[in-house]
């Protein structure tokens, strides 16, 4: 997303719940073993990152120290939501706790790019081993089963529940991540893109939310135009775009984005079809704009286009998007990326110096091409201590795949996920629907990987 970036000092502990197999080092970036759902855990590691206070007119900047801890921090502060195409999005959605939704308490824990960078460290794989007591669960061919561990790593396992029968099927040829998870298909073309309607943004209204321990807090459909609770915006600040600010020193700030994704817009639009052109870049924050009593909003510079993201420790992210190729070779072309970020970071300078980036507010790689036309899709976690998955998920190229990123306070982790085909992004999530999102080894054998932070 921005600067180039060095993996931090300590090493870091890589779990899988799959075989990761063979590394391949394809343009000095390694690429293991295409999975379904890539988990980061131990996120409750404290720290602090300088944020920014002022920023001169003649180019000095001002920070101050902003200390974070507990899980999920800093990414419980507010997250924008960032992709590059070319990609079409038909379905984006964001969910966060109702007030009185039933949470789980938590538990405890041990303890940019060019976007094009970082990845180019190989971590050794191991599996993550189980306390003596601990009852183990998991669902074994369609069966619940249970057992108390009694291996403690230094000797022979005891024996363990053999696997029900079941005939023999042919490998998948990526490993599967759950039985949450079907089997892809290819989804229909998008409409023409004249055919979608480009209207005004709508305010959420949570005052009729359906059932569920997890309301729909933003929501795009590209197929009926629908924006609920989303603002999209784009770094075209200034004149010609008719909203935000330019300037010699800073460059653009954040404008309103225009309905065809290439540049600003004097009010709030809708995106024309979801289509996001071949390098452009977005951005998709909450309606509620940063007012000077706004907390938490952080410095801006006057003029410019400010809106919160999304806060929460827990907080659930959805897509539903196709990442076609096309065959260019320029700067960033036919490189789709979905990436959040710590909404300070672009509200003073995406792409410059004077932000929180450098310092580790935050940032979230979801899916990230390194190379143009690379099929292959990378990882990247982004704060005080970093690091990036040598396991990837495929780009989907030839129809729409449904993703959701779910941040979770009581498990300390964030997680990637492929969901079902027919997930529809609903108006509201159970907490049940959400933890079983949530990835382990438990719910699911096979086709993660699991990185611990380092610490």
């Amino acid at each position: 997303m921005k600067y180039s970036m060095v993996f931090a000092a300590a090493a870091a502990t890589a779990v899988s719940a799959g075989n990761t197999g063979k590394c391949d080092n394809e343009g000095g970036n390694f690429f293991c073993t295409a999975v379904k759902a890539l988990q980061y855990v131990g996120l409750d590691v404290a720290g602090q990152y300088k944020e920014v206070t002022s920023m001169g007119s003649d180019g000095s900047c001002q920070f101050a120290d902003v200390p974070f801890s507990g899980p999920i921090a800093p990414f419980d502060e507010d997250l924008s939501i960032h992709l590059r195409g070319p990609a079409t999005i038909e379905k984006v959605a964001v969910y966060t706790p109702k007030a009185n939704s039933k949470r789980d308490a938590p538990v405890p824990h041990s303890k940019r790019h060019g976007h094009q960078h970082l990845h180019k460290r190989f971590h050794e794989h191991s599996h993550e081993e189980r306390a003596v007591g601990d009852v183990v669960h998991a669902k074994i061919d369609g069966q619940d089963v249970s057992w108390t561990n009694t291996y403690d790593g230094k000797g022979a396992a005891s024996p363990q529940p053999a696997a029900p029968a079941a005939p023999a099927a042919k490998a998948p040829d990526v490993n599967v991540a759950s039985s949450f998870v079907k089997s892809e298909k290819v989804a229909s073309a998008p409409k023409a893109a004249d055919s979608y309607p480009a209207t005004s943004p709508k305010k959420t209204d949570t005052s009729n939310v359906p059932a569920g321990d997890y309301a729909r807090v933003g929501y795009y459909d590209a197929l009926s135009g629908e924006a609920t609770g989303i603002t999209f915006l784009g770094n075209y600040g200034g004149s010609g775009s008719g909203s935000g600010v330019w300037d010699t020193t800073w460059g653009n700030s954040l404008s309103y984005l225009n309905a065809d994704g290439t540049g600003g817009a004097p009010s709030p639009t809708v995106l024309k079809g979801g289509q996001i052109p071949d390098a452009a870049e977005i951005a998709i924050f909450s309606d509620k704009p940063c007012t000077d009593k706004t907390a938490n909003c952080g410095y801006y510079r006057p003029g410019t286009v400010a809106y919160e993201g999304f806060k929460g420790a827990d907080k659930v992210f959805t897509f539903k998007v196709t990442m076609p190729s096309n065959g260019k070779k320029g700067w960033n072309e036919d490189m789709p990326a979905i990436w959040l970020l710590n909404g300070k970071i672009p509200r003073t300078g995406q792409y410059h110096d004077c932000s929180c980036w450098k310092s580790g507010c935050g940032e979230f790689d979801l899916i990230e091409t390194l190379a143009s036309g690379d099929t292959k899709c990378k990882s990247t976690f982004h704060y005080t201590n970093s690091i990036g998955n040598s396991d990837y998920l495929q780009r989907p190229t030839l129809g729409y795949v449904n993703y959701a990123v779910i941040f979770s306070k009581a498990h300390a982790s964030a997680s990637i996920k492929i969901l079902a085909d027919d997930f529809n992004h609903d108006v509201g999530l159970t907490s049940d629907q959400v933890e079983a999102m949530i990835v382990d080894d438990a719910k699911t054998p096979g086709g993660v990987s699991k990185m611990a932070i380092p610490v």
